[in-house]
């Protein structure tokens, strides 16, 4: 009688530590909530090379059911001064796990903020969602530098079907 006495108590506080666990946030998704862009200086300034990234791991929620998106993104782009640093790259596409997003604003997001860490001589992303509902999405952009930022293109869009 007593070990099961012992068990079960045991067992209760068992339940309040993992109750106090569950409310605290774990260490990956402080980084995760952290996660931003950091970059370091391109070992070789001036060489025209490319870098691939895949990012197999991607999720979202759809912005009208809330249902799980999952994608693999590629991204592929030279670099200028500033290279991507990779674990940083995983915890920024990681943050995205919660959002309600579209496939296309999320990747038309994750290229401006790319953009805006690296400033690459050119980049291309694409986000390959898996189907759902018997439907398969891919989405992709491409920037190059020198000409109009993706933010620019699409405020420029904007004015130009307004005037029609």
């Amino acid at each position: 009688m007593s070990n099961e006495s012992s068990l079960v108590q045991s067992g209760t506080e068992s339940l309040a530590d993992d109750s106090e666990t569950a409310q605290q946030q774990k260490y990956g998704e402080r980084h995760i909530a952290e996660g931003k862009l950091i970059t370091f200086p391109n070992p070789r300034i001036g060489r025209w090379y490319n870098i691939h990234i895949t990012l197999p791991e991607f999720t979202c929620k759809c912005p009208f059911s809330g249902y799980p998106d999952f994608a693999t993104i590629y991204i592929t782009y030279v670099p200028n001064e500033r290279v991507v640093e990779l674990k940083s790259i995983k915890l920024y596409i990681n943050s995205y796990r919660d959002r309600y997003i579209s496939h296309e604003e999320s990747i038309n997001q994750i290229l401006d903020d790319f953009v805006a860490a690296c400033d690459p001589l050119e980049v291309q992303i694409k986000g390959d969602f898996n189907p759902r509902g018997n439907v398969h999405t891919a989405i992709e952009i491409n920037y190059k530098r020198g000409e109009q930022t993706p933010i620019q293109n699409n405020v420029l869009a904007r004015k130009e079907s307004s005037f029609q």
